[in-house]
């Protein structure tokens, strides 16, 4: 029976949505939320491209964006692509013709915005490389760059106004008999940015690209798109997300996950579970999670730890967990192992143990995964 059916108000019910592909990667429909980042990287720097390409794959990243501003971009992107380990984006803005050399270079998707790319003439003629080369598209529509008519019809960026230029270019993909699309209502203002999508999520079935833009710095970006981010999400609207923050494209997707995780969405490596820790903490909880994060970044099995620094919720919270550590008193504490008592064990030897513990469990996981595939 699972924790869903036990508690029910746990549920999220995704929007239903079309499937389309960016590559292999599937994106709407039953498929995972998938993802994303973008390189900060000068893409012409194709040594320095691939290698946060591939740093972000490693952290998780089912799909990484690459700018391509210019034609040596774009022949740049050649390379990238056939050295990246996940599917590339090509993000276009103004050019068309980048666009089309981008299909060309072997993008897996082209990332056009509505409010530079020009004519419809020049979209049909993205229309065309995305058919002759198997590329998606993402319509990106964006609150700062919104097309003139819109901003004089409404008077400045507002929900109704960046549906209308969603909607209006999903048109003109359709009319083309283009479908493999989806779409994002980018704003770097929480409330407009979820106006946006709710009503765009009312009116198209197109896989939605979930972000909030131009976020800020780590810590308030991670914030803000946590907010913003976590709250679409827990109402089933979106197939796909970007976090985007001031900060290593790595971080964007470590905190990514951290939402999807949060909300049951999508699991991936160890979930820690730990407590903020004050006078009655039995070790330094603080510096433990620290160095557990980091000796633990290897495991991608979904499994969970806590971390707890007292017995006054420690037990309980260890119940809940695949391997947990509480802590007691005269230097040591209690490990738990499938939400029982294990063993006592001194804090000095802790985080080895934990370690161990922890790479023991996942291989027991792999190990039953596999067995039953």
């Amino acid at each position: 029976m699972s924790i869903n059916h036990v508690r029910p108000w746990r549920n999220i019910y995704r929007r239903e949505s079309r499937k389309i592909h960016v590559g292999p990667v599937p994106v709407g429909g039953d498929a995972p939320i998938s993802v994303q980042t973008m390189t900060n990287t000068d893409t012409t720097d194709v040594a320095a491209t691939v290698d946060q390409v591939q740093r972000a794959a490693e952290a998780g990243a089912d799909i990484v964006r690459v700018s391509t501003p210019d034609e040596a971009s774009t022949r740049a992107l050649a390379e990238i692509v056939r050295e990246s380990p996940v599917p590339i984006v090509a993000d276009i803005h103004f050019h068309y013709k980048r666009a089309i050399e981008a299909a060309e270079a072997g993008a897996a998707c082209l990332r056009i915005n509505p409010g530079n790319i020009g004519s419809e003439e020049r979209v049909r003629e993205v229309i065309k490389a995305a058919k002759d080369h198997g590329c998606s598209i993402r319509i990106g529509v964006n609150a700062g760059s919104l097309e003139k008519d819109l901003l004089e019809k409404y008077g400045e960026p507002c929900p109704e106004a960046m549906v209308e230029s969603g909607l209006d270019h999903i048109k003109i993909l359709e009319d083309n008999d283009f479908h493999e699309f989806k779409i994002s209502c980018k704003a770097s203002d929480v409330f407009l940015a979820a106006a946006a999508y709710q009503a765009l999520a009312d009116a198209t079935d197109a896989p939605i690209h979930l972000g909030i833009t131009e976020a800020g710095s780590l810590n308030a970006g991670t914030v803000k798109s946590a907010i913003g981010l976590g709250n679409l999400l827990w109402m089933g609207i979106g197939d796909t997300i970007r976090v985007s923050l001031s900060a290593d494209p790595v971080e964007e997707v470590r905190v990514g996950y951290e939402i999807l995780k949060s909300l049951g969405l999508r699991h991936r490596g160890v979930n820690i579970i730990s407590c903020p820790s004050c006078a009655r903490q039995g070790f330094d909880v603080i510096k433990t999670v620290e160095i557990l994060e980091e000796r633990l970044e290897h495991i991608k099995t979904p499994m969970s730890l806590s971390i707890i620094g007292c017995v006054v919720n420690g037990p309980g919270e260890a119940l809940m967990t695949d391997v947990g550590f509480t802590g007691g008193g005269a230097g040591s504490g209690m490990v738990y192992l499938a939400g029982k008592q294990s063993h006592k064990l001194s804090n000095d030897q802790m985080v080895d143990h934990i370690v161990e513990q922890v790479e023991k469990k996942a291989a027991e996981i792999e190990a039953a995964q596999e067995a039953a595939e």
